[in-house]
């Protein structure tokens, strides 16, 4: 059990080095922590160590060390029945696509991210995902499926910005004038 408090620190330091943009320090605290949750067989969280990894690769710009890690954990994430960390590794893995104008890739990782998210109910991350795949729709020239997944997003969240609620607003106008001249 001294294992996993260390463990837990160790991941807790690491987040902390992240957050501070010290991501050597971070990746050897979540590469210390990955080693100990696997040994004490805890592999939700030595998956989410791999996951964590993945970030760091990302946000240094080091796509397919991203993508190996980021394919790990969804894996491991897969075999574990964890719907909920797939589809949020799936997000990490649409993210990553869209940086590297891969927008294929990205909306179907969305997409099933997206629907993961229905399936369980979390409403807010369905909605933020949504949102995220409207934008690669959109940048792909499919304007029309890009308006139409980001406007469901814009409809599900639970506690919309003002600018969302701004835009909900106009949207619900366009609904409304082209609904009307229609019949």
């Amino acid at each position: 059990m001294e294992n996993m408090a260390s463990a837990r620190e160790l991941k807790d330091e690491g987040l902390r080095l992240f957050q501070e943009g010290l991501y050597d320090e971070a990746a050897a605290r979540f590469g210390q922590a990955q080693a100990m949750f696997t040994a004490d067989g805890n592999e939700v969280e030595a998956a989410e160590m791999v996951n964590n990894l993945g970030m760091i690769h990302r946000v240094r710009g080091k796509w397919d060390e991203a993508i190996a890690a980021f394919e790990e954990a969804r894996a491991a994430f897969v075999c574990l029945g964890d719907r909920n960390r797939e589809a949020q590794v799936l997000g990490n893995l649409g993210g990553l696509y869209a940086t590297k104008r891969e927008r294929d890739k990205a909306r179907e990782c969305l997409r099933q991210a997206a629907d993961i998210f229905a399936e369980l109910g979390d409403v807010q991350h369905e909605a933020q995902t949504l949102q995220a795949l409207g934008v690669q729709a959109w940048k792909t020239g499919d304007r029309s499926s890009g308006l139409a997944s980001y406007e469901a997003g814009l409809h599900l969240l639970q506690k919309p910005t003002i600018g969302q609620k701004v835009l909900r607003g106009l949207l619900g106008l366009r609904t409304r004038l082209l609904g009307s001249g229609s019949r």
